[in-house]
C-alpha cells in the first residue's frame, strides 16, 4: 500500500519566490498548496489540511504572525516561518506563536528541505509502542507495565523475574542454558555466576507452579530451563 506523499502549504506574496518553493519540495516527494495573502492562507490551511506550512512574515491583509496565532487556535501543524534578511524576526515571538523553525530569505534548497524534513520527523506522531505481553492458560505475562498475573491476580513479581518469565515464555520449548540467560535477560546489568538463574526459577515457581496442566517452568538436567508447553 502507497503512502499519502506529505502536504506543504507555501504563503508567500512573492510568486517567485513560490515557485521556487514548490519546485524544492516537489522534487522530494511533497505536495503542494499555494497562498499569497494572509487570508488565503487561512482559507487554504481549513480547506486542504496540510502537513506543514511554509509562511512569509510580510504578507498583505494578514502577517506572517496573525496567521500563525490563528492556526494555532485550533491546530499543532507544524510552520516554518520564512523571513527576508534584515528584517526584524523576533525569535521568542514566533516561539510564543507556536513555530517551529525559521528559515532566512535567501535560502539554499538543501538548507529548507533539511530544516522541512527536520521539523516533520520531530513533529510525526509516535508508532503505537509494541505491547510485549505473552498470554497461555491462566498466565498473562506483561512486559510493557511489568505486570504478572496468574488466574487473572496480579501477582507482585520484581523486575528481574519478570524479565525471565516473559523470556523464557515468549519462546516456547526452548532450553536455554543458564549463561545465556544471564547474556540475554540480565546482559551487562550483571556479572556473576549462574546461581542467580536457580534463584530466580526458585522464586518463580513459588508463583506458578501446577496454574495450569498446558505449560510448565522446566529444568532441564545439566543443560538450564525452558518453559514447556505441553501439545494440546
Amino acid at each position: 500500500m502507497m503512502t499519502k506523499p506529505k502536504k506543504i502549504l507555501i504563503v508567500d506574496d512573492d510568486t517567485n519566490i513560490c515557485e521556487l518553493l514548490r519546485l524544492y519540495v516537489e522534487k522530494e516527494g511533497y505536495d503542494t498548496v499555494i497562498a499569497h495573502t494572509g487570508t488565503q492562507a487561512i482559507r487554504k490551511f481549513e480547506q486542504e489540511n496540510p502537513d506543514m506550512i511554509l509562511l512569509d512574515i510580510m504578507l498583505p491583509e494578514l502577517d506572517g504572525w496573525q496567521v500563525c496565532r490563528e492556526i494555532r487556535k485550533t491546530s499543532k501543524v507544524p510552520i516554518i516561518m520564512l523571513t527576508a534578511k534584515g528584517e526584524v524576526f523576533d525569535k521568542v515571538l514566533g516561539l510564543e506563536l507556536g513555530a517551529d523553525d525559521y528559515v532566512v530569505k535567501p535560502f539554499e534548497a538543501k538548507e529548507i528541505l533539511a530544516r522541512v524534513r527536520a521539523v516533520l520527523r520531530r513533529s510525526a506522531k509516535p508508532d503505537e509502542p509494541d505491547i510485549k505481553l505473552v498470554t497461555w492458560d491462566k498466565l498473562s505475562v506483561n512486559l510493557t507495565n511489568y505486570e504478572l498475573k496468574v488466574n487473572g491476580v496480579t501477582i507482585d513479581t520484581p523486575p528481574k523475574e519478570l524479565e525471565l518469565l516473559y523470556h523464557l515464555s515468549s519462546n516456547p520449548n526452548r532450553v536455554f542454558t543458564r549463561d545465556q540467560l544471564l547474556d540475554e535477560v540480565w546482559g551487562f546489568d550483571y556479572y556473576g555466576d549462574s546461581r542467580t538463574v536457580d534463584v530466580h526459577v526458585k522464586r518463580l515457581r513459588e508463583k506458578i507452579d501446577g496454574v495450569s496442566p498446558q505449560w510448565e517452568l522446566k529444568t532441564v538436567w545439566g543443560v538450564g530451563y525452558k518453559f514447556e508447553v505441553k501439545e494440546q
